[in-house]
């Protein structure tokens, strides 16, 4: 497979910043219709992820973002064959992965656009090896 991540990617990715509540991300996703939103510091470079699973936890919607953020951020090159995004999806079960560029948000792959290339047959699927076809020799 040699599609890259960019052109499978969403590109208008919805940000907010670790100050912000969690009563306003969840009212960016209601609106928006979105599961997931990147969270970035001032220069841009993704701190953390907040994901509609994210609110399952106890925490108080006045509270700031930063209180759901674990310390990684999954990330990957917007030049990457995007079967690396798969393979980090399965390995880490989650979900959504921040795509960058020079450390700056620039998209965000998601396991719905993975499952696109299937819905929408855009692979090719290569046939499997054949079994040798060497000529047996005949016993005298």
């Amino acid at each position: 497979m040699n599609l890259k991540i960019a052109d499978l990617m969403s590109k208008n990715v919805i940000t907010t910043r670790p100050h912000k509540s969690i009563a306003h991300v969840k009212d960016i996703m209601r609106k928006n219709k979105i599961s997931s939103v990147p969270v970035i510091d001032e220069n841009n470079v993704p701190v953390g992820i907040v994901t509609s699973n994210d609110f399952r936890m106890n925490i108080k919607d006045n509270s700031p973002v930063s209180k759901l953020l674990f310390s990684h951020v999954y990330q990957v090159p917007a030049y990457n064959d995007v079967s690396v995004a798969a393979k980090i999806m399965r390995k880490h079960k989650i979900h959504h992965v921040v795509v960058t560029h020079e450390k700056e948000i620039v998209g965000l792959i998601s396991s719905f656009d993975l499952l696109e290339l299937l819905d929408g047959h855009k692979f090719i699927m290569k046939n499997p090896p054949t079994p040798s076809k060497k000529k047996k020799k005949k016993k005298r």
